[in-house]
């Protein structure tokens, strides 16, 4: 039988333990990852016994009453808690999500854990190094481009091409769906993920937009599009219910009809 051996320094080890109060009715236990860049050595899980009554209904009140009340080391992103900024995506109990809008009571009982996004460098704790995600993001080249002169007013649209753009704008770059991307973890320099692969979709469909064939010629590559094996668990993951799998594949659809 094949031996694996995880790198020297990756393993998870055992951590802290925050009691909760002896007062506390209502307690949940949450299993936190730690990693502290200034100390080094192996990540760890922390395990902290929360009060419900001290915080409220979503995963990210817990983690910011942990942070509050319990540990004011533990470190994370997090801004609108509307599910509209993506900031405080992380992985909840082993799904991609965003924790301003996961409920504790959506998750089964026992134990909450709760670990950075996968496959990508960590800052610190639950804090990931999304500089490549942000990068391929720019390389899409995320703006209108139009060789017509500009209008004195708004370029039109009618209500049809307008349409064609819905579950393709309303993506907000959390990065769930990039990271719980198989092909993305195995090629991530060179696969341009479900998330940018949906952002260049949105601006090929987009009626103002001159420059869609000079959009598919950047695509048009063994990596940066077709390592796509529509695994699906993109669509899965996407807080916002889009599905990046089927943009990419009228992005394929579009290159052959091309050729043809």
């Amino acid at each position: 039988m094949v031996e694996l051996a995880l790198p020297r320094g990756s393993e998870v080890k055992a951590g802290k333990r925050y009691p909760a109060s002896k007062e506390a009715k209502r307690v949940r236990r949450f299993k936190v990852y730690r990693w502290d860049p200034d100390v080094g050595g192996n990540p760890r899980w922390d395990i902290y016994d929360l009060d419900l009554d001290t915080c409220g209904p979503m995963v990210l009140d817990a983690i910011i009453a942990i942070k509050n009340t319990m540990d004011s080391t533990l470190a994370f992103r997090r801004s609108c808690r509307e599910g509209v900024c993506g900031s405080c995506a992380m992985n909840v109990s082993g799904r991609n999500t965003l924790a301003c809008t996961m409920g504790m009571d959506e998750l089964p009982g026992g134990t909450i854990t709760v670990a950075p996004l996968p496959h990508q460098p960590v800052l610190k704790d639950l804090v990931p190094d999304l500089t490549n995600f942000y990068a391929q993001y720019a390389a899409i080249e995320p703006w209108l481009k139009a060789d017509t002169p500009e209008p004195q007013k708004e370029r039109l649209q009618s209500e049809a091409e307008r349409s064609k753009l819905d579950g393709l704008y309303e993506c907000i770059l959390c990065a769930c769906c990039s990271t719980a991307c198989p092909s993305y973890w195995w090629n991530g320099d060179r696969f341009m993920g479900p998330a940018a692969l949906l952002q260049a979709r949105r601006w090929i469909d987009d009626s103002r937009d001159e420059a869609k064939g000079e959009r598919l010629d950047e695509l048009e590559d063994p990596y940066r599009l077709y390592r796509c094996h529509t695994i699906m668990n993109c669509a899965q993951v996407c807080p916002k219910g889009l599905n990046p799998a089927k943009a990419i594949a009228e992005t394929k659809k579009d290159l052959v009809e091309r050729i043809v």
